[in-house]
Parts: C-alpha cells; structure tokens; sequence
C-alpha cells in the first residue's frame, strides 16, 4: 500500500511541475559552463523537463581531484520570479586521488590515489536573465562521504553557463 501512496504522490508533483514555465534561457535543453568554488571546474547542464535537469561538474575538489559530480535537480518558481528561481536535489560524486579544494585545502578522509564515492543533496538559485542565453548560479551542497571512508563536508559554488 505505501508504494502505491509515494507512486501516486509523485505522480501529482510531476503533474504540478508539467504546468511549469520553462526554468532555461530560451527554453534551450543543454548549456555548459564555468564553476568556481567546490568543484572547481567544468559544468553542464541537461534539461529533461520544463523544471527538470541533470547537471553533470568535472573538476578539483577537497573530495578528490579529478572529481566528477551528477545532481539530478528540481527548479522552484519560489520567488514568483521570471529571472531568479530556487532549485533542488541529490547527486552523487567520485572523487579520485588526494583534494585540495578552493575552500578547504588538504587531505580528505582517504589516501592519495584511491577512489572515494559520495551522495550529496544540493539547493541553489538560478539567474536567468531575459533576453540572454546565459544562468547564472549560486548553490550550496551537503557531500557525505560513503567509501572507502565515512565522512561529510560542504560544496560551496558559484557559476555560469552559456547555452547555445
């Protein structure tokens, strides 16, 4: 009976979400882009609804550099607003080798060559001015640690993206 209740529930948001403006510049499906802060590198961005997007980071991080980051996130009309929007969702990231990130610089909790896997939860908001084909973001991220070691920390970034 409860996975019935929670199909059902999702059913109704993503009903809800379908009525929705479109969050992207133009109502373009992909842009890519800049990110300063946790991690430090490379984004893209694939929209795959009105108000739904994967986002994929590549970069330097404290969780391990390379690093390589998946969020799969939910945009919110919250501020009554057609340029600032509010978004949320989970993510994973594998980081390999020692971290030194923009905010936190050192050790992680693992040596230097191994690979470390973490979920992540992350909320933001997004700058769509009119008439550009350009986002800009601001987000804060909750990693927590699962392998080879258990710990948690804070992703902290600030971007851009262009979508052509």
């Amino acid at each position: 009976m409860k996975k019935y209740f929670v199909l059902i529930i999702l059913v109704m948001v993503t009903c809800k979400f379908s009525q929705a403006q479109s969050f992207s510049p133009y109502g373009k499906q992909f842009g890519f882009g800049i990110m300063v802060g946790d991690p430090l590198g490379a984004t893209l961005k694939f929209w795959t609804h009105d108000s739904h997007a994967f986002v994929v980071d590549v970069g330097a991080s404290y969780f391990g550099s390379p690093r390589i980051g998946v969020d799969y996130l939910w945009h919110f009309n919250a501020f009554k607003s057609r340029i600032a929007n509010l978004y949320a969702g989970p993510g994973g990231a594998i980081g390999v080798g020692e971290g030194n990130g923009f905010w936190y610089k050192g050790h992680y909790v693992r040596a230097s060559g191994t690979v470390g896997i973490g979920a992540r939860g992350v909320v933001g908001v997004n700058l769509v001015p009119e008439d550009t084909p350009i986002e800009v973001f601001f987000e804060l991220g909750v990693l927590l640690a699962l392998a080879p070691d258990f710990d948690s920390g804070i992703d902290v970034g600030l971007g851009i993206r262009f979508y052509p």
